[in-house]
């Protein structure tokens, strides 16, 4: 029995949902294949964490992963960072998307801004891929070359990438919304060969030419000998306008013939990804063809339930791991949905419309997306046909529970909410759905299967139904294989493992129930630490969405000199709302109420934004830094900012400040 206070369930899976899942599916096969049986999920879970080469062995077996040689041994190596995983096998992530291929359904939806909806069959995908690969090739592209893209998230981006994973060169993607400083930091590390870049994008209704940008990187990027450049927001952009170019148009214009795919190294780098990068130089992480590969598998197919010929929608920029994810999705036989401009143009119902006319199966956003419809009063399950919705997922930040209430009161009563929680490091999720459990309010349902997440606290022992470190004690493929250029792996090591040997710690506050469900509390750098009691932002942010005058916030808790600290909370108030006596009264009374007296700010401060990474981040560490004294240029990078203006006012208010 719990010893904690069970929150409500918001929805339980009828027995004919769970027979249905793939990983029931999965399980009966392993009971069938293998002789193991289980009673419920969490013993699942817990095999899959006690016997890691069994269990990602019985996934090689169940994908029926198609190898070109034989793998020695599953896992090697003493403790992580130094692990190995099927050495010996060969194999391409692209050769296993493509094993989908069917005239039953298309393999991609798009919608923009600028365009209506239209679909791309599966033969026509083949074929542009087959060609853009062609054409790489015949400029010399070859396995363990760079293939960089400077590209919104359109069709053409996954037609590129596609092809470049499909010869083995290593992927990189930014969205154009990104400053030239920030690309250059990202892409210069990696040195790239091609890079594919647009004219231009448009966003909120505005058009923004990114030409000059486009020429800063290839100043700035001595190793591109070839530039794709596509005219997305000037159909009559030419390569005039750029050096080392040619029109998307007439590379693809080769004739690809059949499609095939070159076989790589189990751990041979797929892509790189990057750190926000708001402070320092962004982390280059190095993700392997195998290790994703087994990894969207698994998480796609049982922890999503994704099935043929679904349709699969995140919210995402190409310069966001999401992206990635998103493409995984058509590992599992779905339609890929894109969409490309912003989520609150015109309105807010541009998403909930899209979803209604392309028929989403499985739409994926962001917590401050549906807290932003919640604040609204949007009822998109009552103005919109959302039947075929059958799940929603969220990530980017913790979920509040009012934002899980409001799901299930005004978006869809009987559907699945699959909140989870990963990141750029892994290209996944650490934590998310499960097709066998209840929602709780405000909780996440389950740790993945081969996740062997626990909280610990500051002695270095897990916990249950306490606030600790994040942290995962049993190694995963899909964990990065290096950052590019770091030497004898010292980044990587003091990523991770610096604060437990052997062990990764994540950077997260993590709750773990004795009911296998998890509460994440933020970011553990961020965290707020008042008289020795560990408050995440989270809980912060949870009670102050209940408000709603405030339309945004950000909480900061600043070391002052002789052990005192100051916490002041920085809120963005709704159209025309006033900071007043009995606005401050009920932002105490709330917190005091919700959380504890400790989570009372010390003062409540009005700004215009709060400041946002492009990737929808809020600037908690790098404004606590400001506020401290460190000069704005090492705090934070304003390049991969979403509003780097917002960063003016923390600078005034920082200077007023008594260190």
């Amino acid at each position: 029995m719990s010893t904690t206070s069970i929150p409500e369930i918001l929805w339980q899976p009828s027995e004919e949902f769970i027979q249905n899942s793939n990983l029931k599916h999965y399980l009966n096969w392993l009971e069938t294949r293998h002789g193991f049986s289980f009673d419920s999920y969490e013993a699942a879970w817990q095999w899959s964490v006690d016997y890691p080469a069994d269990f990602w062995k019985s996934l090689w077996e169940y994908f029926e992963i198609k190898s070109y040689t034989p793998f020695n041994t599953v896992i090697s190596g003493d403790q992580m960072p130094d692990m190995q995983w099927f050495e010996g096998s060969t194999l391409n992530y692209a050769e296993h998307i493509f094993r989908k291929a069917t005239a039953d359904h298309p393999a991609i939806i798009f919608r923009s801004e600028r365009h209506e909806i239209s679909e791309m069959s599966w033969e026509s995908l083949t074929t542009k891929v087959a060609s853009m690969k062609a054409y790489l090739a015949s400029i010399g592209v070859r396995s363990g070359d760079r293939v960089v893209a400077y590209l919104p998230n359109i069709p053409e981006a996954s037609i590129a990438f596609l092809a470049a994973c499909s010869l083995g060169a290593i992927w990189s993607s930014c969205s154009p919304d990104f400053g030239s400083n920030s690309v250059i930091d990202r892409f210069s590390q990696i040195e790239p060969k091609v890079l594919f870049a647009v004219d231009g994008y448009q966003y909120g209704g505005k058009v923004f030419s990114k030409v000059e940008v486009v020429n800063e990187l290839i100043d700035n990027l001595p190793t591109l000998e070839r530039v794709v450049y596509l005219p997305y927001l000037d159909e009559h952009a030419s390569t005039d306008q750029i050096s080392k170019g040619i029109l998307w148009d007439d590379a693809i214009a080769v004739k690809g013939g059949e499609l095939t795919f070159e076989s790589v190294p189990f751990g041979h780098p797929i892509w790189v990804l990057y750190s926000s990068g708001t402070t320092g130089i962004p982390k280059a992480i190095t993700h392997s063809h195998g290790g994703v590969l087994l990894e969207h598998l698994k998480y796609v197919a049982f922890h999503n339930d994704v099935k043929p010929g679904e349709r699969f929608f995140w919210f995402s920029t190409t310069g966001w791991m999401m992206w990635n994810f998103v493409q995984a999705s058509l590992l599992g036989g779905a339609t890929i949905v894109l969409y490309d401009g912003s989520p609150g143009f015109p309105d807010m119902n541009v998403l909930w419309d899209f979803a209604e006319k392309a028929k989403i199966t499985h739409f994926g956003t962001s917590a401050p997306f549906i807290v932003a419809c919640m604040k609204k009063d949007m009822k998109p399950g009552t103005d919109f046909d959302l039947s075929a919705m059958r799940s929603i997922g969220s990530t980017g930040s913790p979920l509040p529970p009012d934002a899980f209430a409001y799901v299930y009161e005004h978006i869809k009563n009987d559907l699945w909410l699959c909140s989870m929680a990963g990141g750029t490091d892994v290209c996944t999720a650490w934590v998310g759905g499960c097709p066998f459990e209840p929602v709780y309010l405000g909780e996440i349902q389950c740790r993945c299967l081969g996740a062997s997440l626990h909280a610990y606290d500051e002695n270095g022992q897990p916990i249950i139904n306490a606030v600790g470190e994040m942290v995962i004690n049993k190694p995963m493929p899909s964990m990065p294989i290096y950052f590019w250029n770091d030497e004898k792996m010292k980044r990587y090591t003091s990523s991770y493992f610096e604060m437990y040997e052997g062990q990764w710690r994540h950077g997260d506050w993590v709750k773990v129930t004795d009911r296998g469900t998890l509460i994440i509390y933020g970011r553990s750098d961020a965290t707020l630490n008042r008289g020795g009691v560990r408050i995440g932002t989270a809980e912060i942010y949870r009670a102050i969405n209940k408000i709603d005058e405030i339309a945004d916030s950000l909480i900061v808790n600043i070391d002052l000199e002789g052990g005192r600290d100051y916490m002041p909370l920085f809120v963005v108030l709704g159209e025309g709302k006033t900071l007043n006596d009995d606005l401050l009264l009920k932002v105490k009374k709330t917190l005091r109420t919700e959380c504890s007296p400790r989570h009372v700010p010390d003062e409540v401060i009005e700004i215009k934004e709060v400041p946002y990474t492009i990737s929808g981040k809020k600037l908690e560490a790098p404004v606590k830094k400001i506020l401290m004294g460190v000069d704005v240029e090492i705090a934070a990078k304003k390049d991969s900012m979403k509003n780097p203006g917002a960063l003016e006012f923390f600078i005034e208010f920082g200077k007023g400040l008594d260190q």
